[in-house]
């Protein structure tokens, strides 16, 4: 569950709100609060989503690779 605060940290690394990600994603604010709280896990989709949006490999939000 590393990825939980890996795409919080990201989130604010970026200047973004969970209301700006979600729109990305194409979610609700209320379900992307869910993931960055470990309430529900992240979809792949998602996840291939947040790799394009903050240019990262899906091993670094995952924590598998820390570049």
């Amino acid at each position: 569950m590393n990825y939980i605060k890996i795409i919080r940290d990201l989130r604010e690394d970026n200047d973004l709100t969970q209301e700006q990600v979600a729109k990305y994603l194409g979610t609700s604010q209320t379900m992307y609060a869910r993931y960055e709280r470990g309430a529900n896990e992240l979809p792949i989709r998602h996840l291939i989503s947040l790799c394009r949006l903050y240019n990262v490999s899906s091993d670094y939000i995952l924590g598998i690779n820390k570049k």
